[in-house]
């Protein structure tokens, strides 16, 4: 038996890694990979519990989470696509298409 300190722990480090991903990378494919890392230690945190009190309620929030992440993928590729065909870069220091 896995003891809810473990999970935590590893969930710590990979929202850790995730923070350090988004604040260090200027590539947008990296940022929008390290905000997945944290969302899905987020998930890894509301398993945990889930499983340490005995309720189903946190697995059922992760389902939800989940599924609102894949649409956030999809977006944030497309953008992600348009923004290379436009500039020809997916470096965020580079892009100013609000700038008139």
């Amino acid at each position: 038996m896995v003891p809810l300190n473990a999970y935590l722990l590893v969930a710590a480090f990979l929202f850790i890694t995730g923070v350090v991903g988004v604040a260090t990378r200027r590539n947008a494919l990296v940022i929008f990979m390290s905000i997945e890392l944290m969302l899905n230690a987020v998930n890894l945190t509301f398993v945990a519990f889930s499983r340490f009190l005995g309720s189903l309620d946190g697995q059922a929030f992760v389902f939800f989470v989940m599924t609102v992440a894949a649409a956030e993928v999809a977006v944030g590729l497309a953008i992600i696509i348009a923004l290379f065909r436009n500039r020809e870069t997916v470096n965020v220091d580079e892009v100013n298409l609000l700038r008139g």
